[in-house]
């Protein structure tokens, strides 16, 4: 893979940087440590600048007698604001402080960061809320007292986010400005036997943090590089704990200041899915098969029984309507039980619907298995299915007639979002790949549903399925449900 931003693959036969680059590597050595402290230190002053903003001019909104509309008055003037100077000193310093203590413990002035803009916006939100819990708590546990004004609280959180985020985003658009002068780059070159995978590549070639310079075979290689000393880390492809060409290369980097790392093979595919431990003293680089291990699992389970018991009360006069519905068309049952592999392979779920078949419907499959419109997996299905009634038709047309696996959730058995329940005999056929979609309790949406529904090919479901598995986060199961009321809406991709 190339890039403009790629000076050259290198070879022990051409192991010279460009002259132009030369003369940048010296600025980038010297800058570049400085501009991360410096940036990183910055954020502090223009956090507190844009807290304090936030906090005086939420004191002249409260305290201005200017009506917002004309001849109403919305508010009664504030009769409990101190002066300005008493606010100032007893209140607006002391909550700037607060609110770079609380931004700190949420790490949001560490002087390297590798997250995303709208993570720091979270933090942003969370930092916020967390300063107006802790100063509502001071005035009312500690000076017992109400604070001044409660809308002016409420102004200052929110100028709080608007301002501190509008500040952040500045310093970013600073950083990316000194990133394209060079300022700030760091320089890499990779070595091994195997090449640096394509998902590496494309993030030093593609990221302006990073100048990568190319691919070495060996050590001797990176020894006879006129310009080694500039370099800021070396990764490995093929590292081996036992090798001493390993070790050799550890120690060239300790001695020469620059930063080691690797790449373990085994897991390059699946970043987002390791963490560090410790065994002792010695790290441990653990592979976390999702997510939903530890906390998200609670989150997650609290997240089901709250949203089913609010969607039952919600749903109950149209599950009412149905079941009437049903019973005239074609009689009792009113609810099929479809046996379902639940989490891990080892529980049977039964997973609740509305019938919309005749009452034969399962010993009528058989007969039409010839039939099947699924060739590229051990799934069954048949648009034109004789066994569906009438009823049955309106009700898959719309998915009602997978409301009643609401219960299942309730009762712990599915989640609202999770990878599609299969039956026994599909799951049997599945390879061991595709059964990695079991490490996690099967919903009744989910983002291969929303990706597609029955039309989209199963290698493509399984895919999409795995990836919710490996990358779950309760914001995207909120997503998935939201997606879902549109896709349901539209009919897409419905049998």
């Amino acid at each position: 893979m190339h890039s403009p931003r790629r000076v050259g693959h290198i070879t022990r036969d051409d192991n010279s940087i460009p002259q132009q680059s030369s003369r940048m590597c010296a600025t980038l050595r010297h800058s570049m440590k400085k501009s991360e402290a410096i940036l990183g230190l910055l954020r502090i002053p223009v956090d507190a600048l844009a807290a304090l903003a936030a906090l005086l001019l939420s004191y002249r909104l409260r305290s201005s007698s200017v009506d917002l509309i004309p001849g109403v008055r919305l508010l009664d003037p504030p009769t409990s604001l101190p002066a300005m100077d008493v606010y100032i000193a007893e209140f607006a310093l002391p909550g700037v402080l607060l609110f770079l203590a609380i931004a700190g413990l949420l790490s949001l002035y560490i002087l390297r960061t590798d997250r995303s803009g709208w993570n720091e916006v979270a933090r942003i939100f969370v930092a916020a809320a967390l300063w107006l819990v802790c100063v509502m708590a001071w005035f009312f546990l500690v000076r017992r007292e109400l604070f001044y004004s409660r809308l002016l609280l409420l102004h200052a959180t929110a100028l709080i986010v608007l301002f501190v985020g509008s500040a952040r985003a500045a310093v970013l658009l600073l950083q990316r400005g000194m990133l394209k002068m060079g300022i700030g780059v760091r320089l890499v070159v990779s070595i091994g036997a195997h090449p640096l995978p394509e998902a590496a590549m494309y993030v030093l070639t593609k990221d302006r943090r990073y100048l990568y310079l190319g691919h070495l075979p060996d050590l001797l290689s990176l020894e006879q590089l006129e310009h080694r000393r500039h370099l800021d880390l070396v990764v490995q492809t093929d590292p081996d704990s036992s090798s001493k060409a390993t070790l050799a290369l550890i120690d060239y980097c300790r001695s020469n200041h620059i930063g080691y790392g690797f790449l373990p093979p085994v897991l390059a595919d699946l970043p987002h899915l390791l963490r560090v431990e410790r065994l002792g003293l010695l790290p441990l680089v653990q592979f976390q098969p999702t997510p939903l291990d530890g906390w998200g699992r609670v989150f997650k389970r609290l997240f089901d029984i709250c949203g089913s018991l609010v969607l039952l009360l919600l749903f109950a006069p149209l599950f009412a309507l149905i079941a009437v519905a049903v019973l005239i068309e074609s009689g009792a049952p009113v609810l099929y039980v479809s046996h379902r592999v639940g989490e891990h392979r080892r529980t049977m779920i039964g997973l609740l619907k509305f019938r919309s078949m005749s009452r034969n419907a399962d010993a009528r499959k058989p007969e039409l298995l010839s039939m099947n419109e699924r060739k590229d997996g051990p799934l069954f299905k048949l648009r034109c299915d004789p066994r569906v009634t009438k009823v049955g038709r309106i009700l898959r047309r719309f998915d009602l007639d997978e409301l009643p696996q609401l219960l299942n959730v309730l009762l712990g058995h599915m989640s609202l979002v999770g990878p599609r329940p299969h039956l026994p005999d599909e799951v049997e056929r599945y390879d061991p790949y595709q059964r990695r979609v079991f490490a996690v309790k099967p919903g009744i949406t989910g983002l291969s549903q929303i990706s597609g529904r029955s039309s989209l090919p199963f290698a493509e479901e399984v895919r999409l399925d795995l990836r919710y598995v490996e990358e779950w986060s309760l914001l995207l199961d909120i997503w998935i449900l939201w997606r879902t009321v549109w896709v349901v809406l539209g009919g897409k991709g419905h049998a």
